[in-house]
């Protein structure tokens, strides 16, 4: 049975792809801060393994990932899922607060994760493994006001390249998938939003969140000797390409 570590397993995309991992015959090692939704996961199927961890948390991470390979004797894949969106604004009208939470959660948070799973795909036998990050269409165009968001993102896309080339020796791939308005409760928040500014506004165009789920599944999927580097999938008419 194929592995795989999803963190940001609780909700939206990352509780998407879970789910489909675990229907499709993986077992899934499901990692998030809150323990209720991992463990009504867990409980609907054998093969989730649910592990509380706050991904800025060095120490709770690389707990997470030892105990999971204890269980499960290795780790072939890893979802790079979690990350954060904080309040919008001009860089001279966000909190400083927001700023940090932002660079905790969306890298240096992706930064452990990739940093406990590169080192169990080095050590175990057959040596090898694949990251997927969870990057954004912020990781080439931003939104505005999202100065915080999308320099992470950009840093994701770095933290995607430089893992590749430094898996090789290892037999690890790393892909980034770029993500542009599934519909999760972080999408139908932020149409909430425009309508309470404007009622008359056009609300963002999205895609089911099923169609990221099946897009990873296929990334992971691949043999070692192949690999998914970069994947962009969005709603088709929103304005991403030219004016939309």
């Amino acid at each position: 049975m194929k592995t795989i570590m999803i963190t940001g397993a609780s909700s939206g995309i990352g509780r998407c792809t879970a789910e489909l991992f675990l229907k499709s015959g993986w077992q899934v090692g499901l990692l998030a801060r809150r323990a209720g939704p991992l463990q009504e996961l867990a409980q609907q199927h054998d093969a989730a393994i649910p592990l509380v961890a706050d991904v800025t948390d060095p120490t709770a991470v690389e707990d997470a990932f030892v105990d999971f390979v204890a269980k499960t004797g290795r780790l072939d894949v890893l979802f790079n899922n979690a990350g954060v969106s904080t309040p919008p604004g001009t860089i001279d009208e966000i909190e400083l607060e927001h700023w940090n939470t932002s660079v905790a959660v969306n890298l240096t948070g992706m930064f452990l994760a990739a940093r406990f799973a590169f080192a169990a795909m080095r050590a175990q036998n057959p040596q090898g493994g694949r990251i997927i990050n969870n990057g954004s269409i912020s990781a080439h165009v931003p939104r505005p006001g999202s100065i915080a968001y999308t320099a992470t993102k950009h840093a994701v896309t770095g933290m995607t390249r430089s893992l590749s080339l430094d898996g090789r020796p290892f037999d690890i791939a790393c892909g980034q998938i770029d993500i542009g308005n599934a519909l999760t409760p972080m999408v139908e928040k932020m149409n909430q939003k425009i309508l309470s500014d404007d009622p008359n506004a056009e609300v963002q165009q999205s895609m089911d969140v099923d169609e990221v789920a099946n897009s990873v599944l296929y990334m992971a999927g691949m043999p070692l000797s192949a690999n998914v580097q970069f994947m962009t999938v969005m709603a088709t008419k929103m304005p991403y390409i030219g004016r939309g």
